[in-house]
């Protein structure tokens, strides 16, 4: 009989295994290997083995060579890439092989986003690194930062950008500039906020020494071309300093910005060389005012400030697309100090007491005191009236000019290729006006420049300063000037002119101590110094230049009361700046003491000579036949107010 075996004890049976077979042998030496390969590529992984395909695709993307000396990856959520001596090839037309290199950057990238196409960098810190901006040669063409515009499709988000110790140059070698800049990453105010951009540097602006110092305060979305980049510049070329703050969409093109700009200096002219703008000289100024861009309109709008001792606001505008850049402005002044304007003309401001002006304009005054001479000879510069076109107005609301009675202006300048007109160019004189018009055309070597004026309205009694003589007289001036000349400064146009000029008054009065102190009769003066005045009717005044090779000669010249007739000859030098004048006094009345010789004025502009002829005296002539030869121009006599309902009739009555 066969016994059962006996029951296994559980014991036993526990550590007992079947023995698996061939397919499940297989299985457990592919896992095997597989973890086994595992801890030998976790313990020999380099990330490296990225840096040829990495490479390889910013070159095919950018056109330009990457090299990365060390790659490194810490995984997570939010990975971050470290490469140690990185550099980016230039253009190929630039001198300098590498656009950038860098000790070490390291950017912080978020995985997730990426599965939805969304590059979301947190942030970027950049050590030692160095950057080079530079336009290229070739009118036209891009700089080397071009390649940034081809980033695809893409949606790349920066929110922070730390620099450790950067360097940033800009060159533009055609338009002789080279800035070179330090920047640094500042303190944030808040942890999460990014930091400011520190730089400040130095180099040349068209030429021009210039330095400048500031900082960014957002941040840089660099890729984002409609994002606002703030800033905040502090500039200075020389004597010209500039403050810049606001805002620049795409910082890499400059095509767009909203700044605040106040702009200070010594002398627009020096904005020249800076800017390309051909400003005339000027005094000391300071401007404040929104500076705008829209690709190639640059705006400064809503300025205000002071140029020497005007005040000076209102909007202009550059246009930088055609040949030339093209200037259109509105400027307005509520009190214009005339010898501000002395720019114009080629000559430095006045440098008195209270007067604003700068050392080198002090320095020309002085120079120019000392000098024979009145008229400006500054050559004006070709250069700049061909370089840019123009559309200017100006009005200034009231003038401040003690020597003359000037009471306001309205110009309005043109330029187009080097031919500058002002149409108009008016003055309100003395109750009247001087309206004018002045074509200068600069596109010859040398200036050919045509000048019409008219005198209307202005009054004898405002023209004098003095109280006592305002009293004394009254009547309307009026006139014309028509001139041509050839030359490269004021001097040199007027020396060489053609032309007529010729100015009249119709009836009014004038005092009769006006009159003496002409020095005509001394007895006369001195009765009236210390007795008082009586008014003297004006019957009629007027002179008639003929101008030949800058030599006015006079061709009528008289002055006509009921007590005295002066009637005159000779000439003017406005090429030597001479004068050679002769006035022949006709008492109408019986004087003791009476010194009414004929009146030389002669000499120099600056130091003219008034001395009477005592040869002469006791002569006299026939009142009636002299003025019986005597009389106005006819072009005069549209201009001359004669008084209500009566003519100009000098010589007509005592010729009888």
């Amino acid at each position: 009989m066969n016994t059962p075996p006996a029951p296994a004890s559980p014991r036993a049976s526990r550590w007992r295994f079947s023995r698996p077979g061939k397919h499940g042998q297989r299985w457990l030496a592919a896992i095997a290997l597989l973890f086994a390969a595992i801890v030998v590529l976790l313990l020999l992984w380099d990330w490296n083995w990225f840096k040829g395909p990495l490479e390889r695709m910013v070159q095919a993307r950018t056109g330009r060579a990457l090299h990365i000396g060390h790659l490194d990856v810490d995984l997570g959520s939010t990975s971050t890439l470290r490469a140690d001596r990185v550099s980016f090839a230039n253009a190929g037309w630039a001198q300098r092989p590498d656009m950038a290199h860098a000790d070490r950057i390291e950017i912080d990238l978020r995985l997730w986003p990426l599965l939805r196409g969304s590059v979301q960098l947190p942030e970027v810190r950049l050590t030692r690194p160095d950057v080079l901006l530079q336009t290229s040669p070739r009118r036209g063409e891009p700089g080397n930062w071009s390649f940034l515009g081809s980033g695809g499709g893409q949606s790349l988000q920066l929110k922070r950008l730390r620099v450790d110790d950067g360097r940033l140059q800009f060159l533009d070698e055609a338009g002789r500039t080279d800035i070179q800049l330090a920047v640094r990453s500042g303190t944030s105010k808040q942890a999460s906020a990014a930091p400011p951009l520190l730089l400040e540097g130095k180099g040349h602006w068209r030429g021009a020494s210039f330095s400048v110092r500031g900082g960014t305060e957002s941040p840089l979305e660099l890729a984002d071309s409609d994002h606002p980049f703030r800033l905040h510049l502090d500039g200075q070329a020389g004597a010209t300093h500039a403050i810049a703050s606001g805002t620049l969409t795409n910082p890499f093109r400059l095509q767009v910005f909203d700044l605040r700009l106040r702009l200070s200096g010594k002398d627009l002219e020096d904005l020249y060389p800076l800017v390309g703008i051909a400003m005339p000289s000027s005094p000391p100024y300071r401007l404040d005012g929104r500076l705008k861009r829209e690709h190639d309109v640059w705006r400064y709008e809503k300025f205000s400030g002071q140029v020497g001792d005007s005040d000076l606001a209102g909007n202009a505008q550059i246009d930088v697309a055609g040949e030339r850049p093209r200037l259109a402005a509105d400027l307005v002044s509520r009190r214009l100090d005339f010898d501000d304007l002395a720019g114009f003309v080629g000559a430095p401001p006045k440098t008195g007491a209270g007067e604003t002006a700068n050392p080198g304009q002090k320095v020309r005054a002085a120079a120019l005191a000392a000098r024979s001479t009145v008229l400006p000879d500054t050559p004006y510069n070709l250069e700049k009236l061909r370089a840019m076109d123009a559309d200017v107005r100006w009005k200034a609301h009231r003038i401040n000019s003690p020597s003359l009675p000037l009471d306001d202006m309205d110009a309005h300048l043109l330029l187009d290729a080097g031919l500058l007109r002002l149409e108009p160019l008016n003055f309100g004189v003395a109750g009247g006006n001087i309206r004018s018009t002045i074509r200068m055309d600069a596109r010859q070597p040398r200036i050919t420049t045509a000048l019409e004026a008219s005198v209307r309205g202005v009054q004898l009694g405002q023209l004098f300063p003095d109280a006592r003589l305002v009293k004394q007289a009254s009547g309307g001036i009026g006139g014309q000037l028509r001139l041509t000349g050839n030359g490269n400064s004021v001097a040199a146009m007027l020396g060489s002119s053609d032309g007529n000029v010729a100015i009249g008054m119709g009836r009014g009065h004038i005092g009769n101590l006006l009159m003496e102190l002409a020095g005509l009769d001394v007895a006369e003066s001195l009765k009236f110094l210390f007795t008082g005045d009586r008014q003297i009717p004006l019957r009629c005044a007027f002179a008639d230049f003929e101008v030949k090779d800058g030599r006015m000669q006079a061709d009528a010249l008289a002055f006509d009361t009921t007590d005295t007739l002066i009637v005159g000859e000779g000439s003017i030098d406005l090429k030597h700046e001479r004068l050679d004048l002769l006035l022949r006094p006709r008492p109408k009345d019986v004087s003791i003491l009476a010194l009414r010789s004929p009146l030389h004025i002669d000499g120099s502009f600056k130091n003219p000579s008034f001395r009477p002829d005592f040869k002469a005296l006791g002569l006299r002539g026939a009142v009636a036949l002299t003025l019986g030869s005597i009389a106005p121009p006819a072009a005069l006599l549209a201009l001359i107010e004669t008084g209500p309902g009566k003519d100009a009739d000098c010589g007509g009555r005592y010729a009888k």
